[in-house]
């Protein structure tokens, strides 16, 4: 049916024709697994017509804060709960985090934090600080960078780049070394405005 659009019913000895379209998402690597043959080969080339890879919400830091607001409005009726703030102590504390439940896991987090907010400002309750979270400093610990986010992501794909020779695929590449997908760091080099030296 994948293939020509052509089916049975069960029992029915007509053919019929169907023009739908398949939609499918996963968070596995279909190609990597149809060569493993743990995934049917058949079926990921008749599926992969036209492939929208996402990354996941640790490689999308900008999006986070939209996200988060976006849940904010959405959950706000749902639960009674009327939060117009979101502090920038707590979106940092939600860009610190690594999200290894990715998009689901932040509505979770921002779903308990409206619960448990006291006021209308938001205040992140529920992530689990020992698995995946990196520490912040406080303001009295005198080690607040002054830095923003992108320019020290800049700067650290930077350095990477350099130690790669530049070498976005292949053997030794720096997406593998930053662990995301070589698709991804273009998009964030060019976001970014880092360019490959030409002499």
């Amino acid at each position: 049916m994948l293939q020509s659009g052509d089916f049975e019913r069960l029992g029915s000895p007509t053919a019929r024709r169907s023009d739908a379209r398949v939609i499918a998402a996963t968070n596995r690597d279909l190609a990597t697994m149809a060569r493993a043959g743990t995934f049917r080969a058949d079926l990921y080339y008749r599926l992969g017509v036209f492939p929208i890879e996402l990354p996941p919400l640790r490689e999308r830091n900008e999006d986070i804060g939209l996200l988060a607001a976006y849940f904010v409005a959405k959950l706000g009726p749902k639960l009674g709960r009327q939060i117009t703030r979101i502090p920038d102590r707590a979106l940092a504390e939600l860009m610190a985090y690594d999200w290894p439940g990715n998009i689901r896991e932040l509505e979770n987090v921002v779903e308990r934090s409206m619960i448990l907010s006291a006021g209308s400002s938001l205040e992140i309750n529920g992530l689990p600080r020992a698995t995946g979270a990196r520490t912040l400093p406080s303001a009295d610990s005198g080690l607040v960078a002054i830095r923003t986010l992108k320019q020290v992501e800049r700067d650290h794909i930077l350095v990477v780049c350099q130690a790669c020779g530049w070498r976005i695929n292949g053997r030794g590449n720096a997406a593998d070394r930053l662990g995301i997908n070589p698709n991804t760091l273009r998009s964030r080099m060019q976001k970014l405005g880092i360019l490959r030296p030409t002499a």
